[in-house]
């Protein structure tokens, strides 16, 4: 089965032991891998990943550019291996040329954490970031945490109802420690979510549920590297009984889908 992790962060070597324990303090949690590129190809071919959605975030507007540009010289390095997001920060001048220039560096979507970023995801203030993506590249948020309001699922209607062609995935099956929320909030609504930071919380029948919710056609297979380990997060998809053609849809055919990529003869990357 070919298979596309959509939800990964990476950083550069010298700083990413640093970041992924920043990562773990925030959340609470021990983190499976060390934030670095080659932790990340080592764990894909032990996994059994194909490929993977790479990003970072910007905390402050000063480090969209040269985090944008690492992700960019690092997708050009190993191109049969990465897909590119780019980061921008609601605090930013210029976010319309930014978008350009990701585009034309090759990066297809855009990842935001309103709770690192500390911004509200319905807040005016975002409306000229969310105009300048809006029918060019597909925003991956992340969502959910019941210990703040930034990013709750609750605020991404208001969201769609003014950009209705900004494609939105929520992270976390729409809503980290949020799950009942989100699909009050966001089932049957035009957005996609992806498995990462979920599985091991609401289990399998609370997973296949919100499979229906949502609707096979958008969901995305996401591992969160380098908090877990994409092998942990594929066997427990695997156990939910799924048949072939969902499992198709969730490992690679929704992504490609959604960002326009065209893989070719999955078997010969298998």
């Amino acid at each position: 089965m070919f298979i596309i992790d959509a939800h990964t962060h990476i950083y550069p070597d010298k700083i990413a032991q640093k970041a992924s324990a920043a990562i773990g303090e925030f959340y609470g949690v021990a983190m499976k891998h060390d934030g670095t590129v080659g932790s990340l190809l080592n764990s894909g071919k032990h996994s059994g990943v194909n490929m993977h959605v790479v990003h970072s975030v910007a905390t402050n507007p000063a480090q969209v550019g040269s985090i944008n540009n690492f992700i960019a010289r690092t997708v050009a390095e190993y191109p049969d291996k990465f897909i590119g997001f780019a980061t921008l920060h609601p605090d930013m001048e210029d976010v319309g040329r930014e978008v350009e220039r990701v585009i034309d560096l090759g990066l297809k979507g855009v990842k935001l954490h309103p709770d690192f970023q500390k911004f509200y995801i319905d807040e005016p203030a975002c409306d000229v970031m969310y105009r300048a993506i809006e029918g060019k590249l597909p925003l991956l948020f992340h969502t959910g945490d019941s210990r703040r309001d930034y990013s709750s699922p609750r605020r991404v209607p208001a969201v769609l109802e003014k950009f209705g062609r900004l494609n939105i995935i929520c992270a976390h099956f729409g809503g980290y420690t949020e799950w009942d929320n989100a699909i009050r909030s966001l089932a049957g609504r035009r957005v996609w979510v992806d498995t990462s930071s979920s599985l091991a919380f609401i289990g399998k029948e609370k997973a296949l549920k919100f499979m229906e919710f949502f609707g096979e056609d958008r969901v995305l297979f996401g591992s969160d590297y380098p908090m877990w380990d994409a092998g942990d997060e594929i066997e427990m998809i695997n156990d939910m009984g799924l048949n072939n053609d969902q499992l198709e849809k969730i490992y690679y055919k929704n992504i490609c889908g959604l960002l326009g990529l065209h893989i070719g003869n999955v078997n010969d990357h298998v």
